[in-house]
């Protein structure tokens, strides 16, 4: 079964649809910027103020994974459901899926330089 037939199949399971299930995606991400931002402004993680420093590293990030995720998903490996996410996609993926590959490195480097301060490390 293609690609195609799944999402056809995965549409018209739920007739009318839940207009909730296309935010999901994006809430889960929202709550992990929410919960990981008071990291920068409380214990003064540093993240945000080094817009270079997260670029270069966001870059490889993005790069690196986002072609797997190209290649998995125009190879038929798996695909993303229409009525779960909000259907604008950037070279057939979802946006959410994107954001995902900036949001979730972002909350771990603010944890990471969070743990790293506590741990003693000192800035470089």
């Amino acid at each position: 079964m293609g690609t195609d037939d799944h999402e056809r199949r995965t549409t018209t399971a739920n007739p009318g649809g839940d207009m909730m299930a296309g935010w999901q995606y994006l809430a889960v991400l929202a709550l992990c910027v929410a919960v990981t931002l008071p990291l920068e402004f409380v214990l003064g993680a540093r993240v945000y103020r080094r817009p270079r420093l997260l670029l270069a590293t966001l870059a490889p990030v993005v790069v690196a994974f986002g072609a797997w995720d190209l290649f998995g998903y125009h190879r038929g490996d798996w695909w993303y459901s229409i009525r779960q996410t909000l259907g604008v996609r950037l070279l057939g993926m979802p946006v959410e899926e994107w954001l995902f590959f900036l949001v979730v490195p972002v909350c771990a480097l603010l944890t990471f330089e969070v743990l790293g301060r506590r741990r003693g490390r000192r800035d470089r």
